[in-house]
């Protein structure tokens, strides 16, 4: 009896311990659950069940430079004592203009990605209360959804969307991990499929710059700039900054390639496309079972809304940072905001386009944003004056990000604005 009682005393403790860990890498599982959302496992999905695992090579280094440029951003906020923003206004020439630019266009991306991640998460949940007997549509759970989380915003703080997301982030991940062996993909199939190369045909250069844009996402960077500045950390955490991207990077990468390796040792061997997201849960029922269905709708729509509470925190955060204005989640601005970005998820009750078309052509948009931001900041840590020293590795690293940026700039370009023959 007193072994049960000390083995129940310890359990608070082993809990406690275990969210401390978490809490250490707070910033890193705050942009894991933002970065790994519907567009993610949109993108990923679509890219395995078309092309296999042929362009591993693009999200791994688009996970590799996202490690760099979060080190770097980090870096820059943790010895300047400022956000990102205001120091690409006052330290670049024409910064104020650059710094406009990006807040408009990571503003105008995180709504089109809204709609897409709404629709996608509604669609889902539709289909998941189908399983179980029961029918609720997407207009009703898009209403409950955007009630609950203005509720959020309105009581909340960012201590607390922080212990929301890491346990959107565990569902998540727990929930891929378990599809992943539950539909048991052609193994074979994925180590052949990881040969690097650029698969030809319509769409293929919409993929390519959806992987980088989702993954090398250019708000990714900014947002990391905020949320070390919320955490609280100074220039003596430069090492617990660098571990955190680390995690941040490595987890990113791993769920995206999980969540592909299932499309492409399921749907892409057996030569069938995925158009939208409920028909991945219908392709996969036969294969993994209702229960593998069930558990895949939890992880996406787990990793959808970890989406969402930063995306409806993006407009207020850009315009503190740009502004410099204290961050106040419970201000009139942020509600005001907040609740007009929430209002956007009803927008894909409204578009002709499904939520899956809309998430990779807001995920293509965000790769064009992407030398904006890595292009300043290897300016910013090679100016003396901020006393940065980033050290050789970090400006290589930097400077190769500034070359995949256009790279993946201008697939952007050709997939989006350049007509298909």
């Amino acid at each position: 009896m007193n072994d049960l009682m000390k083995n129940r005393s310890t359990m608070p403790v082993k809990r406690n311990k275990l969210f401390t860990a978490l809490s250490a890498v707070g910033p890193g599982l705050f942009l894991i659950g933002y970065n790994i959302g519907t567009g993610s496992v949109t993108t990923m999905a679509k890219v395995g069940a078309e092309y296999g695992m042929a362009l591993t090579w693009a999200l791994a280094l688009s996970a590799l430079f996202t490690f760099v440029l979060m080190v770097a951003y980090g870096k820059m906020t943790l010895t300047t004592g400022h956000t990102a923003l205001y120091n690409i206004r006052h330290h670049i020439p024409g910064g104020t203009l650059l710094a406009l630019y990006i807040m408009a266009a990571l503003i105008i991306g995180e709504l089109f990605s809204l709609v897409g991640i709404m629709g996608i998460v509604s669609e889902l949940l539709s289909e998941g209360s189908r399983l179980i007997g029961g029918g609720l549509s997407p207009f009703l759970i898009t209403l409950l959804l955007t009630a609950g989380l203005y509720l959020l915003l309105w009581y909340g703080h960012y201590r607390s969307f922080e212990k929301v997301l890491i346990f959107f982030v565990i569902l998540m991940a727990l929930s891929f991990m378990v599809v992943f062996f539950l539909v048991h993909p052609d193994l074979s199939a994925i180590v052949r499929g990881m040969i690097p190369s650029l698969p030809q045909g319509k769409g293929s250069f919409a993929l390519v710059a959806a992987i980088a844009g989702t993954t090398c996402s250019a708000a990714v960077f900014i947002m990391r700039s905020t949320v070390v500045a919320e955490k609280g950390w100074g220039p003596d955490d430069l090492e617990k900054e660098k571990k955190d991207a680390a995690v941040s990077a490595t987890t990113m990468f791993l769920l995206s390639f999980i969540i592909m390796a299932v499309a492409a040792g399921t749907l892409h061997v057996r030569g069938l496309r995925m158009e939208n997201t409920r028909e991945l849960i219908v392709l996969l029922e036969p294969l993994g079972g209702r229960v593998a269905a069930f558990i895949l709708i939890l992880g996406i729509a787990g990793a959808g809304l970890s989406t969402i509470f930063p995306i409806i925190l993006i407009a207020p955060w850009l315009i503190s940072d740009f502004t410099g204005r204290e961050r106040n989640i419970r201000s009139p601005l942020y509600r005001l905001l907040g609740l007009a970005g929430l209002l956007f998820g009803f927008g894909s009750l409204l578009v002709e386009a499904t939520p899956p078309v809309i998430m990779v052509f807001s995920q293509a948009f965000q790769a064009l944003i992407l030398p904006a931001v890595s292009i300043p900041v290897l300016f910013l840590l090679n100016d003396r004056r901020l006393n940065h020293r980033p050290g050789i590795m970090l400006n290589i690293g930097t400077g190769a990000v500034v070359l995949f940026s256009l790279l993946t700039s201008y697939f952007a370009v050709v997939s989006l604005f350049i007509p298909k023959s």
